[in-house]
């Protein structure tokens, strides 16, 4: 295969003008006679010439790549997100750089770290960690960075967030007009942002309504289907709850599994509300109502506010999205009481379910 070995130099011979008037002109920072300009696209032409796209990136102090830090890609949540980002930053003119990092604190500083060699000219970060204090030292008051999705305390940058506390309000009072007043909550990490603002939309909810908050009914851990299973597990050996809104789909898939290995099943026994609406829970049995974040709408306002930034323009410091209830099959009224002389009630059947799993 033949090498392209023609220069900016060989261009400029070719068309009879300097080599720094061909570099302005191919980097559209100079307008050029139209028959001057002629000369230049007709060598180019001629020679076959491909500007070397890593010496321009360098000549204009731009890589135009840009990087997006995810805890991973997996997850429908995040690949969503990205591949939204990625959309977005194409029809700016970036190439997006995503790394997953799987959770790892020194692969989330090690990224920090490409901004100052200057490998990316801007990053969008997504933590899904409680930070020990050396990701808010690296990132606070940089203008090359937006934290998206759960927050680093203490940091001074942009940061675009979902409603989270207002959505778990919506959902448990979703579940509270269903007649409900013994819910159970299970949460993500304790300590992450979006878990403690979720449990306050939660707990603000079952304030208004009068109805009590069990701390037995309260369980933390990870935004997994473990968690979900693990909780639905440890209520069986308590007055068991007869609804249930998780802060993630992911759990929410746990608990769905757990009943059904009890030989129970939602909304008859038990009443679940997720949080995400990922792409799936609509054609699960039964298809869940959740709390629907702006995955996509994220992705594309980080790399928005990113690029803004690295222009050198204004921004807002904190960008909260709206959220959305999605009303599907998986809620219903509590199980009904036990009457004399009739067949079991589900409540009493429910009853037995659980103390044979806790047994």
């Amino acid at each position: 295969m033949k090498q392209n070995s023609a220069t900016i130099r060989d261009v400029a011979s070719e068309a009879g003008v300097s080599p720094a008037t061909v570099s302005r002109y191919l980097n559209k920072s100079i307008v050029l006679p139209p028959d001057t300009a002629a000369r230049i696209e007709q060598a180019c032409k001629k020679l076959d010439y491909r500007p070397n796209q890593l010496a321009k990136r360098l000549s204009l102090g731009s890589s135009e790549l840009i990087g997006l830090v995810t805890p991973e890609i997996a997850n429908p949540f995040f690949a969503a997100l990205a591949a939204a980002a990625e959309d977005e930053a194409r029809r700016a003119g970036y190439a997006l750089l995503i790394v997953s990092t799987g959770g790892d604190p020194q692969m989330e500083i090690a990224n920090i770290q490409r901004l100052d060699s200057h490998h990316v000219d801007g990053l969008i970060v997504l933590t899904n960690r409680p930070d020990d204090g050396r990701l808010r030292q690296m990132i606070t008051g940089r203008k090359d960075v937006v934290l998206l999705d759960e927050d680093v305390p203490g940091a001074e940058v942009a940061r675009i967030f979902v409603d989270n506390e207002q959505g778990a309000y919506a959902a448990t009072r979703h579940l509270l007009d269903a007649g409900h007043r013994r819910i159970a909550h299970i949460g993500g990490p304790k300590d992450l942002f979006s878990t403690r603002e979720r449990f306050e939309g939660f707990s603000r909810a079952m304030r208004e309504a009068g109805a009590r908050l069990d701390e037995a009914l309260i369980r933390f851990g990870a935004y997994d289907r473990d968690s979900g299973l693990a909780a639905i597990r440890d209520f069986a050996n308590l007055k068991a709850p007869t609804a249930v809104f998780t802060g993630s789909d992911y759990i929410a898939i746990g608990v769905l599994a757990g009943l059904r290995q009890m030989g129970l099943s939602a909304p008859r026994d038990l009443s679940i509300v997720g949080f995400d609406d990922m792409p799936f829970v609509d054609m699960m049995h039964p298809p869940l109502t959740t709390v629907r974040q702006p995955i996509e709408g994220m992705g594309r306002l980080g790399v928005r506010t990113l690029l803004a930034q690295i222009k050198g323009e204004a921004t807002a410091s904190l960008a909260r999205l709206p959220v959305e209830l999605v009303l599907r099959d998986s809620v219903g009224p509590p199980p009904s009481p036990p009457s004399s002389g009739t067949a079991k009630s589900r409540t009493t059947r429910r009853a037995e379910a659980l103390g044979s799993l806790g047994s």
